[in-house]
């Protein structure tokens, strides 16, 4: 199983990663308060960071655990977790 991963947002602090998500772009909230949701998209020397709803955020991880589910991933059960903890 791969390990979590996390970023630093300039404002909101530490981010972690909830989801995978489309195109190169990820889901994180905020460590924290787990209120605030971002796509993060983490190009060469940068990331953009775009906040999005809590129900885009939840969408995005339900279709998430779908795929893995489809593709018979050894990752499945850390995203079950994550998704548990987030979003139940």
């Amino acid at each position: 199983m791969s390990s979590e991963r996390y970023l630093n947002h300039p404002t909101f602090g530490m981010l972690y990663q909830v989801s995978s998500g489309n195109d190169g772009k990820d889901i994180y909230a905020t460590l924290y308060a787990q209120k605030m949701f971002f796509l993060v998209e983490v190009k060469q020397r940068e990331v953009f960071f775009e906040v999005i709803p809590y129900l885009d955020a939840r969408n995005q991880a339900e279709f998430n655990l779908q795929k893995t589910r489809r593709q018979g991933s050894e990752e499945l059960s850390k995203w079950e977790n994550l998704f548990a903890q987030t979003f139940l």
